[in-house]
């Protein structure tokens, strides 16, 4: 998936920040090494996908998204965003 931005507004910034992961952290974790999986539990009304990598301080993170098109520009909209949980970093770390 070549990502070429990111589609913030303040319902979604908010959101992914409600749990203290910064904004700078969700956009680095697209451009290092992460999983994307497709999140069809939530995917009623528009495809969604999950991204689990590590943020800039080495921690494991979690971030829901979705794409937009602006034009011929793929963009990534976060929807929620968090820090992995001990259970989840045990998972993911398989």
């Amino acid at each position: 998936m070549e990502i070429h931005g990111f589609d913030w507004d303040l319902g979604n910034k908010d959101k992914c920040q409600s749990h203290g992961v910064t904004l700078d952290d969700i956009e680095m974790l697209f451009s290092v090494p992460h999983v994307i999986t497709p999140d069809a539990k939530h995917s009623d009304t528009e495809d969604r996908y999950l991204a689990i990598g590590r943020s800039r301080s080495d921690r494991p993170l979690f971030v829901v998204f979705t794409t937009r098109h602006d034009e011929e520009r793929l963009l990534v909209r976060p929807i929620s965003a968090r820090y992995m949980h001990a259970k989840e970093l045990k998972r993911y770390d398989r």
